[in-house]
């Protein structure tokens, strides 16, 4: 096949600055990874599935109105952290607290070098702490922890499926917490 390892990522990128968002969505692209990219956390939520619900005025615009993020698996999400409306901490504590986005890696973006900033967000789950302008190098850093999380859950997946197999199996003649006699 020709399609890429990388390019089965997908990641969402998240950042109200018009042309850091056009840079990091070029950066990702260029690496072969799938992008959506929005101008807010609310939309990104929104595209996730995990905006509470809100009184729409007329002006709002959906990013998946015909709810596509169903379709989508997002593999990572990198934020800016300062933004309008809602930081990329405040994006990242609302990833960290949903039960089907827990263990998407976050990556947290920021102009401004602020030590405890960056603690913070690292402390609170975030896998890395760009300093922007985000160049390739930061990109092909992400490589790992797309791997780390895929690896993750065929892990789970393999025991999900190693469990059921075990429970099936009808040449099973003891069960799994049966110690042997030999002790």
């Amino acid at each position: 096949m020709g399609v890429t390892a990388e390019s089965q990522f997908h990641v969402l990128a998240v950042d109200d600055s018009l042309i850091d968002r056009k840079l990091i969505e070029r950066l990702l692209k260029t690496s072969s990874y799938q992008v959506t990219a929005v101008d807010s956390g609310s939309k990104a939520l929104e595209f996730l599935g995990l905006n509470e619900e809100q009184p729409r005025n007329a002006n709002t615009t959906s990013v998946s109105p015909n709810h596509l993020n169903q379709e989508i698996e997002v593999s990572l999400i990198i934020t800016d952290y300062f933004m309008p409306e809602m930081t990329g901490y405040d994006l990242l504590r609302k990833i960290k607290e949903s039960k089907s986005y827990k263990d998407v890696p976050v990556v947290i973006m920021s102009s401004e070098n602020v030590p405890s900033r960056i603690s913070q967000c690292l402390e609170d789950g975030a896998e890395e702490f760009f300093l922007k302008p985000v160049q390739l190098s930061d990109v092909n850093k992400l490589r790992s922890h797309l791997l780390r999380g895929r690896s993750k859950e065929h892990h789970a997946n393999s025991e999900k499926r190693m469990d059921r197999e075990e429970i099936l199996s009808p040449e099973r003649t003891r069960s799994r917490y049966d110690v042997p006699e030999a002790f």
